[in-house]
This record gives structure tokens, C-alpha cells and sequence, in this order.
């Protein structure tokens, strides 16, 4: 398609969540023949998952009654951490999400009874799954192969695609209920204390930062199980009901060569103090939040959002067992809750 001079290029990207060239288009005075941009390759089929063609569990897969037996030997002390915000109006959200809590009525029910029963319900309204502490699933993300539109080709985990398991009532394929209760050893790995500092908007978390984060703690690469959560703590929260704009706007945290590094060692789960868990923007600015699309997608890896740690770095507790059992709202695309860590 000619376009007219001064005319804003295209599009930005091909395709969803980064997995497409950016296409820049220079003018000249002279005419010219006119060239048909060359469509991005489509991506490999990632599909079946390990689990078997038809899977909707991924990696909660791989809590077994070993993996609990063996992470419930963490718990020495008896000791109890919420990990999870408290869900209140003001929050920090992205983008359009809302929350909003009313309680109906002045009580909302009552006088019952000779006993003159009252009691109050609550009306929330919002993207349930997708604020505060939020708990990705796997129909959250997916990512379009092929022509933009073409809902044959928005694949998402397990290759499932957008006309398999969207409707407007909810998920029939990959909704947050087919999640299995998650118990299974936890490491915080502390990047603002390798740092000095709280890590930048932008900031990456590399492999090479991990691992000495890990060796600060007296801590291996090698105590990294398959089927363990890995869990990072950038500062970021620090801006949580404090500077919501700023802590909106973008955040450190992990980029691709993290994300391989965690599908390669079978990781549960990750997650951090931020809002997305990897790096925004990222530092290659045609991609956008690919490590989503590489953990949830490709590879069946949950992904848990907007943690806390204050408590757990007051004691320097590193190591722990992450226990989070997300609340099967059938068709929901992830799930609130308050996930805990045991010591």
C-alpha cells in the first residue's frame, strides 16, 4: 500500500508481544517504485507441552505429593509470611483495569429475628484476576502467528487458539480453575540488595546478576529444583500507594535470557515486587513483554505478580515454601488471592 508523505509508519509491530519486526518506512522526493513490506516469519509451533497435547495445567503439573513432601522440610520455625497486597481502591493498576469496592445498603440486610440479625455483603467491581497481587494463567497471554486478526493463529498455551477457548462468558480452555494447588519450594533472590539500591524503570535483570545475588545469599544455582518458584525482589514496591504513576510507568525485572534459564531448569513459577515480574520497557524496544509470552505460552510457566517481601528480607529468610491455591472463578484469565511463604 502507498502511503501519502508525513503519513505515520504502519504499525509499530507485527504480531503480539514482540514477536514481530518493526517496520520503518523513509521517504523520498523522487517517485519510486513501491515495495510490499515482507511479512515476519511465523513462529515454530510450541506445542504439545510436556504434559501431553489437550494439558491446561502446565507447570502446577509439577507439584506432586513428593515435590510437597520435600519442600514441607523447609518448615523448621513454624513461621508465617503474606506475600500478597491488600486489594484496596487507589491501588496502582495497568492501564483501563479498575477495582472497586461498595457495600450495599446501610447494612445491607437485617433486621432478622427476635435476635435482630444485620450483616453487610460487598460489590466488587473490576478485573478480578488482573489487580493487586495477581496470579497470571495461562489464558492471559497468547501470541498471533500469521496475518494480525486471523484468531485461527492467536495460540496460546498448549496451542490452543483464540477460537478454541474465548468467549465473551468466560474461558473454555486454559481458565484459572484448571491450576492445581501450588506447595513447592521458594527463592527470593534479593537484586535491590546486590544493587545498593532500588533497581531503574528499564533496568534488566541479566543471568550473570541473578547468580551473584544467589552468592551474596550463600546460595547455588544448583538449589534451584525442577518445580520451584524463583521469586525477585527489585525495590519497585517501595512505590506501591506511594507513587502509583511512577510504579505504573514501567519496571525492572527479568528479560528473555532469564526466562530461558527458567524453562530450561523446569522452574513452578516466577514472580517480584513489580507489576509484570519482567523488565518494561524492554531494552530491545520492538518486543513487548516477551517474557510473558515465553514462560505462560511457549512453556506452561506461571507467573505471580505485585508480591511483597518486606517481612521475609526483615529476616532474612531466602528460602521457604511458596503455598498459593488460586480461586477457581471458572473461565477467569488469572486469580487474586494473598499466596504465603513458610519457614
Amino acid at each position: 500500500m502507498t502511503m501519502r508523505t508525513g503519513e505515520p509508519s504502519r504499525r509499530r509491530f507485527l504480531g503480539v508481544l514482540g514477536l514481530g519486526a518493526a517496520l520503518t518506512t523513509r521517504w523520498k522526493r523522487a517517485p519510486v517504485a513501491a515495495q510490499a513490506p515482507q511479512p515476519a516469519a511465523m513462529p515454530a509451533p510450541w506445542w504439545p507441552s510436556r504434559w501431553g497435547a489437550g494439558d491446561q495445567a502446565g507447570s502446577s503439573n509439577w507439584i506432586t505429593p513428593e515435590k510437597v513432601l520435600d519442600a514441607v522440610k523447609w518448615i523448621r520455625d513454624g513461621r508465617i509470611y503474606r506475600l500478597g497486597r491488600v486489594y484496596e481502591t487507589g491501588m496502582p493498576l495497568f492501564g483501563t483495569r479498575s477495582f472497586s469496592l461498595t457495600i450495599p445498603g446501610g447494612p445491607t440486610g437485617g433486621p432478622y429475628g427476635e435476635n435482630k440479625l444485620v450483616y453487610h455483603d460487598e460489590f466488587v467491581t473490576g478485573q478480578i484476576g488482573q489487580v493487586g497481587t495477581q496470579f497470571d494463567g495461562f489464558g492471559h497471554i497468547g501470541i498471533q502467528r500469521g496475518r494480525d486478526g486471523d484468531r485461527a493463529e492467536m495460540r496460546y498455551y498448549n496451542g490452543f487458539s483464540e477460537q478454541e477457548i474465548a468467549t465473551g462468558d468466560g474461558l473454555v480452555k486454559l481458565g484459572i480453575e484448571h491450576i492445581k494447588p501450588i506447595v513447592t519450594r521458594g527463592h527470593l533472590v534479593d537484586m535491590a540488595a546486590l544493587k545498593g539500591r532500588m533497581m531503574t524503570q528499564g533496568e534488566e535483570i541479566t543471568l550473570a546478576d541473578l547468580r551473584a545475588a544467589l552468592a551474596r545469599q550463600g546460595m547455588q544455582e544448583a538449589d534451584l529444583k525442577q518445580g520451584d518458584a524463583v521469586l525477585f525482589h527489585t525495590g519497585w514496591g517501595a512505590l506501591w500507594m506511594k507513587d502509583n504513576a511512577k510504579f505504573s510507568a514501567g519496571c525492572p525485572g527479568i528479560g528473555l535470557e532469564v526466562a530461558r534459564w527458567v524453562a530450561e531448569r523446569g522452574l513452578c513459577l516466577t514472580g517480584a515486587d513489580t507489576s509484570s515480574v519482567e523488565v518494561v520497557p524492554n531494552p530491545d524496544k520492538t518486543l513487548a513483554f516477551p517474557v510473558h509470552g515465553e514462560l505462560l505460552a511457549r512453556n506452561g510457566i506461571l507467573n505471580h505478580e505485585n508480591l511483597v517481601f518486606d517481612s521475609l528480607l526483615a529476616d532474612r529468610k531466602y528460602q521457604f515454601v511458596y503455598v498459593f491455591v488460586p480461586v477457581p472463578i471458572k473461565g477467569a484469565t488469572g486469580s487474586p488471592g494473598c499466596p504465603i511463604a513458610m519457614t
